[in-house]
């Protein structure tokens, strides 16, 4: 099938009008008259996951982050960003970013992260869409039975893809926790309305020390910070599903989703007490 017919369903399941006004989303290169058989999701369009792509032969990568946040002058392969590009163009391999639009779709990346660390039934938004009260940023949720915070961050690590960072918790270990709220990706903007909604754990990541700790000064949710990456990898099984079941033809498209840590974070060696 067409590279264009793979990008509307894309974008009919997570419209590029959902993005934030600073992102950056949608088709980065690629022509869209050429043939696609096999697409590739994964968190980061870094090297090693372009390698991947090549390797297996794939057409397309769909990326979570955009490889072009901000503006540039330059793609000369003398930078590594444009040596990505110059290899995809080369290759014939294009490349397509669904960011903030695929975080606040419903489903998005925070129910599918929910879902990875425990969350059963009904779903609903942190900060609900002005447009539809379904989608928004962040998902509240609950757990089939009230567990402890030792017990809640055993069972969401165990869920979550291993990575160097591991989880870390804020918070009384043996405090019960059932309402769980979460955030894939940096989700401290959403700390005071997280208190606000009377949860009892906070799961995101990119927690820094001063607001964390001015959060547990001011008592509420415990908090359970993970590796970003983590936090976003559980959505690609779920967009490739969701791809594969929307996209004209979808017998005919391929989907994989990569397994390679990408986390920027490599390794974690405990201080000496």
């Amino acid at each position: 099938m067409r590279l264009s017919h793979v990008i509307a369903a894309l974008d009919e399941l997570y419209p590029p009008s959902w993005a934030e006004s600073w992102d950056a989303v949608g088709l980065v290169c690629g022509d869209p008259d050429q043939e696609v058989g096999r697409v590739l999701l994964a968190v980061d369009p870094v090297a090693a996951v372009i390698d991947e792509a090549l390797e297996w032969g794939a057409d397309l990568v769909v990326a979570h982050h955009p490889l072009l946040l901000r503006g540039v002058h330059s793609v000369a392969a003398t930078t590594p960003k444009g040596r990505l590009i110059h290899r995809m163009i080369v290759n014939g391999v294009a490349l397509h970013t669904a960011h903030t639009n695929a975080d606040v779709a419903d489903p998005g990346v925070s129910d599918a992260l929910a879902r990875a660390v425990g969350l059963t039934g009904e779903l609903r938004p942190i900060v609900p869409a002005a447009d539809d009260p379904r989608r928004g940023l962040g998902r509240i949720g609950e757990l089939d039975e009230p567990v402890t915070l030792r017990e809640f961050t055993r069972r969401a690590a165990a869920g979550l893809p291993s990575t160097a960072w591991g989880l870390r918790a804020a918070g009384d270990p043996d405090r019960a926790v059932r309402t769980v709220a979460v955030c894939g990706g940096a989700g401290d903007s959403l700390l005071d309305t997280v208190r606000a909604a009377g949860v009892d754990v906070y799961l995101t990541a990119d927690l820094r020390h001063h607001p964390a700790s001015e959060f547990a000064e001011h008592g509420g949710p415990a908090l359970v910070d993970a590796a970003h990456w983590a936090t976003e990898h559980p959505w690609l099984a779920d967009a490739a599903r969701r791809l594969a079941a929307a996209a004209p033809e979808a017998g005919k498209l391929e989907t994989r989703v990569s397994t390679l840590v990408t986390d920027a974070w490599s390794l974690h060696e405990e201080g000496e007490q």
